[in-house]
């Protein structure tokens, strides 16, 4: 087997046996190195000793001239470029899919990259808004499509629209169904505490959440649940009871995934026309190159590129 790794170029396509059956081919799946400075290129480098006999991945990115540990903008460039080259590979048919290595945000506003995330940046590069797209995070026990992103507390709450509610649904269902779950089961959350108390602590549940609601149970033919208690639905669905939850704004949704599942997540951009996935954590400076992080998200998001690609089976 020629399999090789080098960082010095703009990418290296990994030459890799496929253990799936001999003579069968697997869909390439492109990976960013994320910013150099951090753990995403030691990451890369584990996940292809450990998975490379299974995928071809071809890697995207580069980082010679930085130290792992000491942020620069010289790195956020090759972070940025390597999102940029990634579109173009994607939309070229090159890749079938990518998985993103962790960058800093501050660091790409810096060098002027002009999107609150990687999500947005995608959505922007296929012609969508980001109110077109879903943010997902998917783990072993629990899956969460979030209606809003990187927003303030204060906007996401203004900007709460039964619209977005059911974008988000339908994007959950879509990918649930491409999962293997035939027919899942999916809570919307409330968005005040116990899910507003009839009224007593907020109306949104009652104006927004219910007729979003319906509309999705239309939509995808079958029952949803909600407005549900937010301090309960996700120890619910964590439980078993559901395979799905539509948060409403991005911590609701996080924090019990990343509390669940921190090592196994995975984010999902879902509502664009390729595959585009992430590991759920950031880029660790502090931690890189000192041997201590974990390639278990980034193998995971690897996994799950190759089955929303192959559409998979649960």
């Amino acid at each position: 087997m020629d399999r090789t790794f080098e960082t010095g170029c703009l990418y290296r396509k990994i030459l890799v046996r496929n253990s799936f059956g001999a003579g069968k081919k697997t869909a390439v799946l492109g990976i960013t190195l994320g910013d150099p400075a951090g753990v995403g290129p030691e990451l890369v480098r584990e996940t292809v000793r450990r998975m490379g006999r299974s995928y071809q991945l071809r890697i995207i990115g580069e980082s010679v001239g930085v130290r792992v540990g000491r942020p620069t903008l010289k790195g956020a460039r090759m972070a940025m470029k390597a999102l940029e080259e990634s579109v173009r590979m994607l939309q070229s048919g090159e890749i079938k899919a990518v998985v993103n290595g962790p960058v800093s945000k501050e660091g790409l506003r810096r060098v002027g990259f002009r999107f609150p995330g990687q999500t947005e940046f995608y959505a922007k590069a296929f012609g969508l808004r980001s109110g077109e797209v879903t943010m997902m995070m998917i783990g072993p026990r629990l899956r969460v499509a979030l209606v809003s992103t990187h927003l303030s507390l204060k906007k996401a709450v203004n900007n709460l629209s039964k619209g977005g509610i059911v974008r988000a649904g339908v994007h959950l269902a879509e990918t649930l169904r491409r999962m293997g779950f035939r027919k899942p089961r999916i809570a919307v959350c409330g968005l005040n505490p116990h899910g507003g108390e009839g009224g007593l602590f907020g109306n949104e549940e009652r104006k927004v959440v219910e007729p979003a609601v319906k509309e999705l149970s239309k939509k995808v033919g079958y029952k949803i649940w909600g407005p549900e208690s937010p301090d309960t639905v996700f120890w619910r669905a964590g439980k078993g009871e559901f395979d799905g939850v539509v948060a409403l704004y991005h911590d609701q949704g996080l924090i019990p995934a990343k509390l669940l599942d921190f090592e196994s997540t995975v984010n999902v951009t879902v509502g664009l026309p390729v595959v585009r996935c992430s590991p759920d954590h950031g880029t660790a400076f502090a931690m890189a190159g000192k041997g201590k992080a974990k390639a278990d998200s980034l193998m995971a998001a690897i996994r799950l590129a190759g089955q929303l690609v192959g559409g998979g089976r649960r």
